[in-house]
């Protein structure tokens, strides 16, 4: 139950998967998960109000967006994953040993956040700016849960920050032939060596939450952070997914479908900024010829 970082000189001994109170186990996958729910909505309410916004709100879009996102996470894990569940139809609901996709419930949170914003007459494009710093949070500590679960990991490396796991703790499908060839025994256990997937992407989504607070008082529109938000997001996961050895693919064509929806993000996300930034100065520069013809040929910029 031990998980080593040889090159970093750390052993985490009887690091366990559950927590046990009054004869039920609590998964600390769970736990994990539920940490990072409060966490982001703490944060998303400190936000709004640094933005001038009531906090109630999002208490109010939270409440439902936790609900929907959880499913979504859940549906969309089952889906790319039918050809194991078609078989186990009773293991669908068994979300306990873990088994759910971040993009699941990031899509099923923007669309909860969509609907909520046309019930309440809210600005659909406010509340995802505000919301995307706390859903960065949840992401940030939930990984932490892939970390419990022996899961999510990368394939061998050797490098820094290379990561054992006993074999035995760990699923065969994800357990790959290079990782075979690699097995490291020690005190006669054998380990897979791994590139610990889930610190590279809670790290790589703190600098991004970093930088998504620091610009949150120089943005120029309301949608801008949630388009750094996906781009900064996507393009993490575009070249984390590719280390992992656990990936949801579309059908059996070997394309992990995270990459394809990542690259696609990105895309989007560099796109509509580049077109909020040449309207931007289009505006700009329409205001500047206006005024200059009713200035007597000065610019009041």
């Amino acid at each position: 139950m031990d998980i080593r970082f040889p090159h970093l000189g750390i052993e985490l001994e009887h690091v366990g998967r559950s927590l046990t109170i009054g004869g039920f186990s609590i998964a600390f996958y769970g736990i994990v998960i539920a940490i990072g729910m409060m966490c982001g909505y703490f944060l998303v309410s400190w936000q709004a109000k640094r933005t001038g916004q009531n906090p109630e709100i999002y208490l109010d879009l939270a409440v439902w967006d936790i609900i929907f996102a959880v499913l979504g996470a859940r549906i969309y894990y089952v889906l790319f994953s039918w050809d194991y569940y078609s078989r186990n139809p009773g293991e669908i609901l068994n979300i306990r040993g873990g088994g759910m996709a971040i993009y699941g419930g990031v899509i099923a949170g923007v669309l909860t956040t969509f609907v909520f914003a046309k019930v309440r007459k809210r600005s659909f494009l406010l509340l995802v700016d505000t919301a995307c710093a706390g859903l960065l949070v949840g992401q940030i500590i939930g990984r932490w849960g892939n970390f419990f679960n022996r899961e999510a990991f990368g394939g061998y490396t050797n490098g820094l920050f290379a990561m054992q796991i006993p074999k035995t703790d760990v699923a065969v499908s994800s357990i790959n032939r290079e990782l075979l060839s690699h097995i490291a025994v020690v005190n006669g256990i054998e380990y897979i060596q791994v590139h610990p997937t889930f610190l590279y992407e809670l790290s790589w989504n703190l600098v991004v939450l970093v930088l998504i607070l620091w610009f949150t008082p120089k943005k120029k529109y309301d949608g801008q952070l949630f388009l750094m938000y996906l781009g900064g997001y996507g393009l993490g996961r575009l070249w984390i997914e590719g280390l992992r050895t656990d990936q949801l693919q579309i059908l059996n064509t070997g394309i992990a479908v995270s990459q394809v929806l990542s690259g696609t993000l990105v895309v989007f996300a560099v796109g509509m900024s580049v077109f909020q930034f040449l309207r931007g100065r289009k505006s700009l520069q329409d205001a500047g010829g206006e005024t200059s013809s009713s200035g007597g040929g000065k610019s009041q910029i």
